[in-house]
């Protein structure tokens, strides 16, 4: 867990350090590395227009135009998370748990990496609607299910091909607007489980921002408190994600500390959750703070703060200082993969994000008929149809609310398929948990959604 060298194939995607590379098997498999269509211009549409009438609701109970979106479901967003699983790869081979719960700190980061200039909206998942990924070259699999409507929750299960993690949870993500901003509470559990080291972590993830939603330059802070706990040993990691702040100094950075039951601290974890996550020893970490301070390392150089006043201007989005400095003595724990250069004329998606509505030849009678990359109106976007993208969302829409009319007429509860509601075996919280099958391609009784 020494090594700055990393290398990147923006064929497969996978981001592997020098060791990695050694010890982990890749299968080179060709993706694509393009949409079929770039994104078209929002400038035509007045977002005021639409929004004004939602300020203080909660958006998943209003249907949103299209124009909003970006060509993949929730389910898609959800499985995102794994792009970076070769850390969970990396943690189940050590046997220190504090250096394991360093990698699951930078897992849990690097989760939320790719939302970094995301400003189009997943369309939401209908009921019922699932999305599986499997990647052998990565050595993982997942599934997951739309298991709610109203509210709206997102089930999820993946697991190593050797039996070596499960990642699992279940995501309700609320969603308001106030004004100029949305915020995002993705409320639910995340729960990673090493079998070979019989570990449990759990968490749950940081607040999302989009500010400037009607007038100026979009653009997403994340924050507030993440804490990981293992379960097992009693071992926690507390990182803060914080907020831009008065100078926009703090944008992007994530700070935070290993302890363990007694409550002792191991390690400092600091970087951007946009950039790259480090670890150090903190009383290494306390002597380069104090030694910053004393040289003015943080005086102020920036004069005017962003407007963050109440009237109708945007919400100036701060330059973004420098890139993290590495202090000497840290070891580099994660890196974000470079974005492909037609990023920002595809929604600024990640070379990950860019495969996962692809239907690759033979997926079509394997996948289930559920599948969220058989749905027409993404499909639709995805190829540049704004038209026919907008109606069949509606749709869609329509057909989900005579399904669920007709389901209320006949007394007839609906039942999900591959996940129950139940309670997370660590936490005790509400959860939903997988109940296996998915994978043995059985899917005569599903229903047809779209």
């Amino acid at each position: 867990m020494n090594s700055e060298e990393e290398f990147y194939d923006a064929e497969t995607g996978i981001c592997l350090s020098a060791e990695q590379c050694n010890e982990f098997y890749v299968c080179v498999c060709v993706f694509r590395t393009t949409l079929p269509a770039p994104m078209f211009s929002r400038n035509d549409f007045s977002v005021w227009g639409f929004l004004k009438k939602c300020i203080g609701m909660e958006l998943s109970k209003i249907t949103m135009p299209i124009v909003f979106n970006e060509p993949l479901s929730f389910l898609q967003r959800i499985t995102e998370y794994m792009e970076h699983t070769y850390l969970i790869h990396k943690a189940c081979t050590l046997s220190d748990s504090i250096e394991r719960m360093q990698l699951v700190a930078a897992f849990a980061i690097s989760a939320v990496a790719s939302q970094w200039d995301r400003t189009g909206k997943p369309f939401n998942p209908l009921l019922g609607e699932t999305f599986e990924l499997t990647r052998d070259e990565e050595g993982y699999r997942m599934i997951s299910e739309q298991v709610s409507h109203h509210p709206p929750i997102s089930a999820f299960y993946s697991e190593s091909l050797n039996q070596d993690f499960s990642f699992h949870g279940s995501i309700y993500p609320k969603l308001k607007f106030w004004g100029k901003s949305v915020e995002a509470e993705p409320k639910g559990t995340m729960t990673l489980e090493l079998s070979k080291h019989r570990e449990a972590y759990t968490w749950t993830n940081p607040m999302c921002c989009v500010h400037n939603v009607i007038l100026g330059k979009l653009w997403i802070e994340q924050y507030g408190t993440v804490e990981i706990v293992n379960h097992s040993t009693g071992d926690k990691c507390v990182l803060n994600f914080k907020p831009c702040g008065m100078f926009g100094k703090e944008l992007h950075r994530v700070e935070g500390h290993i302890q363990d039951k007694s409550k002792k601290k191991h390690q400092v974890i600091y970087g951007k959750w946009t950039e790259c996550v480090y670890s150090i020893e903190p009383k290494v970490y306390e002597a380069n703070k104090k030694a910053e301070k004393k040289s003015g390392g943080d005086s102020k150089k920036h004069k005017d703060a962003p407007n963050s006043t109440g009237g109708d201007d945007a919400d100036e989005m701060p330059d973004v200082q420098e890139t993290v400095t590495m202090i000497p003595g840290s070891t580099l724990l994660w890196r974000v993969a470079p974005r492909p250069p037609n990023s920002t004329q595809m929604y600024n998606f990640t070379n990950f994000a860019m495969t996962l509505n692809e239907l690759e030849p033979g997926m079509i009678g394997v996948i289930a008929p559920t599948d969220c990359r058989l749905r027409p109106d993404i499909r639709a976007m995805e190829n540049g149809d704004i038209d026919t993208a907008s109606r069949e969302k509606e749709r869609l829409e329509e057909k989900q609310r005579a399904a669920r009319r007709e389901r209320a007429k006949d007394e007839e509860e609906w039942s999900t398929r591959w996940f129950q509601q139940g309670k997370n075996p660590y936490t005790g919280a509400s959860d939903w948990i997988y109940k296996g099958g998915y994978f043995d391609r059985r899917y005569p009784h599903l229903p047809d959604i779209y």
